[in-house]
């Protein structure tokens, strides 16, 4: 048995277990649906025209979701005047799996179960994504996956602060304070700066070099 079905202003001819894609309807997933303006009906080799509806006949479906369709791109241009517009829509749509058909006291029903999963996830596990995770913000999703810190080992206790005796008893504290009694200087063991090179004696010629020169000028002056 089939029939054909007007609902958002269009026609559609379903049969029991069709996946049927229709304008938005209201309603969560699960929900029952029920459409009443059946224009034709067809089992086997009677069919039964409306005029316009056929009186008594139903069709029943379940609604699985509700969801954005194919972007549809529109594009505008005017020739010789630089106008060119671009524009995308997407409809709203539900999707629904007829489970029955009633009419005239007879009932076709549709056998099987209705699957809820949503095109969205069968794209992702098309994808090989984790559907559960792959809406959440991606804080929650890297904290989710970032794997439980390791315990460390038991930290080493912090050494014990020394008390006055044990402190009075350190030999280095008894010699600093016979030092400061005798105003005497704490022996360091400060770095002590390398002896600085010697310069070499400069040459014998080099030495009288300066010492002609200056003989030379003067008899030079007494010459004149």
């Amino acid at each position: 048995m089939y029939a054909v079905i007007k609902t958002g202003g269009k026609q559609y001819r379903v049969q029991p277990g069709d996946l049927l894609i229709v304008e938005k309807l209201d309603g969560e997933p699960g929900a029952n649906v029920a459409f009443g303006e059946v224009l034709l009906l067809g089992d086997g080799s009677t069919v039964t025209v409306g005029a316009p509806l056929v009186d008594g006949a139903s069709v029943a479906a379940t609604l699985i979701e509700t969801r954005k369709g194919e972007k549809v791109k529109i594009f505008k241009k005017i020739r010789r005047q630089g106008y060119r517009r671009t524009r995308g829509h997407r409809q709203a749509e539900t999707v629904l799996r007829v489970t029955g058909i009633t009419a005239g006291g007879k009932e076709t029903k549709w056998d099987g179960t209705v699957d809820l999963t949503t095109k969205a996830e069968l794209d992702a596990r098309a994808r090989g994504f984790d559907f559960a995770t792959l809406n959440k913000p991606k804080k929650a999703v890297v904290a989710a996956e970032a794997a439980p810190a390791p315990k460390a080992a038991a930290k080493k206790a912090a050494p014990k602060a020394k008390t006055a005796e044990e402190v009075a008893a350190d030999p280095a504290v008894k010699e600093a304070m016979a030092a400061a009694e005798t105003n005497a200087p704490v022996e360091t063991e400060a770095k002590t700066a390398a002896p600085k090179k010697a310069a070499a004696p400069k040459a014998e010629g080099e030495a009288k070099k300066p010492a002609a020169k200056k003989a030379a000028k003067k008899d030079d002056g007494a010459a004149e």
